[in-house]
């Protein structure tokens, strides 16, 4: 059943939410004349008119929006406010028929709940976030739910409850324009008796107003139904027209105004307006109902002319079910809503964390920052505020329009901040419990207070917490927040209290502190804390690893965000730091911000690498001439493991044996002596040819299209050429003399996948060590080449270098760090085994190139961006290369054969486009006759890989091919395992 309520309820709210959106796109859509707020004072309804212009954009045009103010600032009563509001649209209008009015009255002071005097409660925070993504406040929550109603009424006025949100069906309103109607909703008898409740009259109409009867009383006047429910005065209600009439007659004169519209006799809605109307009311009764202000002459003379214009009419009691009223009248019952009794509106919507970056903890919050390392108690709810990593919350807290640093804030404390319209601040701090109504501070008399300190906390005859002038003012929050901290600690007696500072300074009471507030400032704050949480959201999905594309997306950053993300920026470690430019790439859209992300790997590696090389003083040409030949490799397992940031950050492992192509190692390098003082590069495969006598060429690197790129790297990594300073002369003089290198890569075509490119850089420093006499190992081979990968910006892995410089079966793998130290260790694996790989191994030739796409980009993005499938994928790649090892070790063909097809899966996941519809295809027609199957490299190109079924040979795959491809590229290679 509670379910069924649940859902009613929730469809309700559905179809308000459609005709709120109606009401914003359709001319023609009945909707509200006007909407008119009430207001305390003159700047309670400016701050109200700034909220409303802050959302201008998601109202109905054709609404005209009001705030109406107590007449002179001073207190007229809900009553009054309502009388003000008549002589408001008579003044516009002259006539109130025709018109659909909108009454929403919200001019107290919300003693009980100090935190939301200045922002005033209509504008209080609903733990709800709309449907089109924006928090919501009561007054958010009253246009939806109220955006059905014009189509139900043909005019008249609505009056509602600022403090009490209503959800109901708007299709049960029946009313035909006569009298007035009152809208109540079944409440259960223990709520009923802390509100008013209507007793119903056999022929509909109300007969009469309980205001805060007890449940005996209740009870015994038969409010109460068999399901101990009582009809509750929700503070909604329905005027007709000639009633609106009737009412302004009270004030159609300026002497009759000033009569019924003062701080004197202040009228109210509910006790002086509704009881006339009530059936069972009578005139002498009527003069003992208990009023908003005192009692006085003018009030009883007021009343009885009440009854004279209003008596004539009736209140029709609407009865709406399934419903749910809402009361927003205490700080306990806020932070009892938001510590869990906001579960019961799960179907709503509504839920703890709304707007905020709040992850791992139970604490509830409301457009709010709360650090991960913050220490944090429970039931805690964060409004508008950001708890910083260093600070300490207790219990049952709650802490609004604040920032907390590194401060310890007590148990069961609420602490608000507010700016001032001089520019300074007070952070007001009270007992979650306390009612500033009563003269008490964290439970304790203030009266004694005052005494124990030897001050005076009052300028009234109102000794309340809300005029006790307690609260000093600050230049800054964060002093504010200090300054009302040291204020606990002097009421509790503390050690480190500080009296004289805080008698010292200038003090605001919870009341002059409401007058005094700049409501600019408070949507300011509101707005920073909103781009705030956005980009705390960023940072913790980042830590929490959350696809970048999981992220709403955001049009631009605010001045504040830009503020954020450079002190963000100066404080990230690597990982951090290239991730947040990619996040913010894909947010943006903005793909600038993505090329910084791979900047900035490029830029931190390259560092790490630089700072390792030297220049080699000690090089001499050893030799008139010198020839490195060195074959290529294919991958077997943890291919993108290799690759930066991944390497970088969880380490590499990599499976590949080296291979000769037609018999040959095809990639060539030799470094011959000249007599000339310069140094030529001659690329015989590139067909470029490059002369240099000076040095500062050779130490501009870097640019991807210069055709001479790799050979100068080399001579950078090996410290042949110093990265800057220096005269080629003095070099060449010293070394010897100088010398032509030529590099080619022989019958291998572009995109080949087998590793040409790096290999071809490993032949070059290994010439270079060579020829100059330079003493190396292995390792040292591999450190330089990833310089030189690194000084060419290239962004690739490490894994081919190894492949080509070292021959047979090698398992290669790294520890996480910028500066990766590589380990290979010679994989021996069974004679025969070796023999049944060689004759099972085939080589396939695509005929196609790799597709010209940002490869790299795509994979190393989807890395960065968190994306699920591809961390997967790299991480289960490793666990392969290692599964291989294992099976190959132990002479399992089979077993790796079949790894080998599971990689083949795992690199798809990596990038999609590894494969294509020609790979499928020649993979499909040879499919009987195969066991495993890889791509070459990255794919989409080059060379393909299969391990042949036993018992099938070359031959047969090569017929099958020219088959089905026929005169076409595509075909077996002739390649060979180099086992030594």
């Amino acid at each position: 059943m509670k379910n069924l309520y649940s859902l009613f309820l929730s469809q309700a709210y559905q179809d308000c939410w459609d005709d709120y959106n109606r009401s914003l796109r359709l001319r023609n859509f009945p909707k509200w004349d006007y909407v008119i707020l009430t207001a305390s004072n003159e700047q309670q309804a400016e701050g109200f008119w700034k909220q409303i212009e802050e959302r201008k954009d998601f109202l109905p045009k054709e609404t005209t929006f009001v705030a109406i103010p107590d007449r002179d600032g001073k207190r007229v009563g809900s009553g009054g406010a309502t009388l003000e509001v008549l002589k408001y649209l008579h003044e516009q209008e002259e006539t109130f028929d025709n018109l659909r009015v909108l009454v929403i009255h919200s001019g107290g002071d919300s003693k009980r709940v100090p935190q939301y005097s200045a922002l005033g409660k209509l504008f209080s925070p609903v733990p709800h976030a709309l449907p089109n993504g924006r928090n919501s406040t009561l007054f958010d929550e009253f246009m939806i739910c109220m955006s059905s109603v014009p189509s139900r009424i043909r005019e008249g006025m609505v009056l509602l409850s600022g403090d009490v949100l209503l959800l109901f069906n708007p299709l049960q309103i029946d009313y035909n324009n006569v009298g007035a109607a009152a809208i109540s909703f079944k409440e259960h008898v223990e709520t009923g008796k802390n509100h008013g409740v209507y007793l119903n009259g056999e022929n509909g109409n109300v007969k009469c107003c309980l205001q805060k009867k007890s449940v005996e009383v209740l009870r015994e006047v038969g409010a109460v139904n068999e399901s101990d429910c009582v009809d509750i005065d929700t503070g909604a209600l329905i005027f007709s027209t000639e009633m609106m009439k009737s009412l302004y007659s009270l004030i159609a004169t300026e002497e009759d105004y000033d009569r019924h519209v003062n701080e004197k006799t202040r009228l109210s809605l509910y006790a002086d307006f509704l009881y006339p109307l009530a059936e069972d009311s009578t005139l002498e009764a009527f003069y003992q109902e208990k009023p908003e202000g005192e009692f006085c002459q003018e009030l009883t003379e007021a009343r009885e002319r009440v009854w004279k214009v209003l008596r004539p009419y009736r209140m029709k009691l609407l009865r709406l079910a399934p419903a749910k009223f809402i009361h927003f009248g205490t700080t306990r019952e806020i932070l009892e809503l938001m510590s869990g009794g906001v579960d019961e509106y799960r179907e709503l919507g509504w839920s703890r964390l709304i707007g905020s970056s709040i992850k791992d903890s139970d604490t509830a919050g409301y457009n709010s920052v709360l650090s991960s390392r913050a220490d944090i108690s429970k039931d805690c709810y964060l409004e508008v505020s950001y708890v910083h990593g260093e600070a300490k919350v207790g219990e049952h807290c709650v802490l609004s329009y604040i920032d907390i640093h590194d401060e310890v804030i007590p148990d069961n404390v609420v602490m608000h901040g507010l700016k001032q319209r001089d520019g300074k601040f007070i952070v007001r701090i009270f007992g979650v419990n306390d009612n500033p109504k009563e003269n008490r501070l964290f439970g304790m008399d203030l009266e004694q207070i005052e005494k124990d300190l030897d001050v005076k906390l009052w300028l009234d005859d109102s000794h309340t917490l809300w005029s006790a002038a307690l609260y000093p003012e600050a230049d800054t929050i964060e002093e504010a927040v200090s300054a009302t901290l040291n204020l606990y600690a002097i009421v509790h007696g503390e050690e480190q209290a500080d009296l004289s500072a805080w008698k010292a300074a200038p003090k605001k009471s919870l009341c002059s502190g409401f007058n005094d507030a700049d409501p600019d400032a408070i949507i300011a704050w509101n707005r920073r804390m909103a781009d705030l949480v956005a980009m705390d959201e960023i940072a913790k999905a980042i830590r929490n690893k959350v696809p970048a594309a999981k992220l709403r997306k955001m049009k631009s950053l605010t001045k504040i965000q830009k503020e954020w993300l450079e002190r963000r920026i100066k404080k990230a470690d690597f990982s951090e730091k290239m991730r947040l430019h990619y996040y913010l790439g894909v947010i943006l859209d903005d793909e600038d911000e993505v090329q910084e992300c791979f900047r900035t790997i490029q830029s931190e590696v390259l560092a790490s690498t630089i700072k390792n090389l030297s220049y080699n003083e000690n090089a001499r040409i050893v030799t008139e001439k010198h020839t490195v030949k060195l074959p290529l490799r294919v991958n077997w397992g943890g291919g993108w493991s290799d690759t930066p940031p991944y390497c970088n950050e969880n380490g590499g492992t990599v499976l590949n044996v080296a291979i000769l192509l037609n018999g040959q190692k095809p990639v060539e390098v030799t470094l011959e002596k000249i007599s000339e003082k310069k140094i030529v590069f001659d690329s015989r495969d590139m067909d470029v040819h490059g002369e240099f006598d000076t040095i500062e060429p050779l130490q501009a690197t870097g640019d991807p299209f210069d055709p001479f790129a790799l050979q100068k790297a080399c001579l950078l990594a090996c410290g042949i050429i110093p990265k800057e300073g220096s005269s080629l002369e003095e070099i060449l003089d010293r070394l010897g003399g100088g010398f032509e290198m030529h590099s080619e890569v022989t019958n291998v075509p572009k995109g080949s996948g087998l590793g040409t490119s790096s290999i071809l850089s490993a032949a070059c420093v290994k010439a270079v060590f060579e020829f100059m006499g330079i003493a190396y190992t292995e390792e040292d081979l591999y450190a330089h080449v990833l310089a030189m990968e690194q000084i060419m910006s290239t962004g690739g892995g490490w894994q081919d270098q190894v492949g080509g410089i070292t021959p047979g079966l090698k398992y290669i793998t790294s520890m996480p760090g910028i500066d990766q130290k590589l380990k290979v260790t010679h994989v021996e694996i069974p004679e025969a085994a070796k023999q049944e790989l060689s004759d099972r191994f085939v080589l396939i030739y695509t005929g196609q190139r790799r597709l010209a796409r940002n490869l790299l980009r795509d994979v190393v993005g989807r890395y960065v961006g968190n994306e699920p499938e591809s961390l997967f994928a790299l991480e289960e790649i490793q666990k392969t290369a290692a599964l291989m090892r294992f099976e190959l070790e132990r002479g399992n063909v089979d077993g790796f054969a079949s790894l080998l097809d599971y990689h083949w899966e795992l690199s798809k996941k990596v990038d999609a486009g590894s494969s294509n519809t020609l790979i499928e295809q020649i993979f499909s027609s040879i499919e009987e006759l195969i066991d495993g199957k890889l791509v070459c490299g990255a794919g989409g190109g080059g060379f393909l890989q299969v391990i042949l079924k036993k018992g099938v040979t070359r031959q047969q795959v090569e017929e099958r091919l020219n088959e089905v491809f026929m005169d076409s590229l595509v075909g077996v290679a002739d390649c060979r395992l180099v086992w030594e």
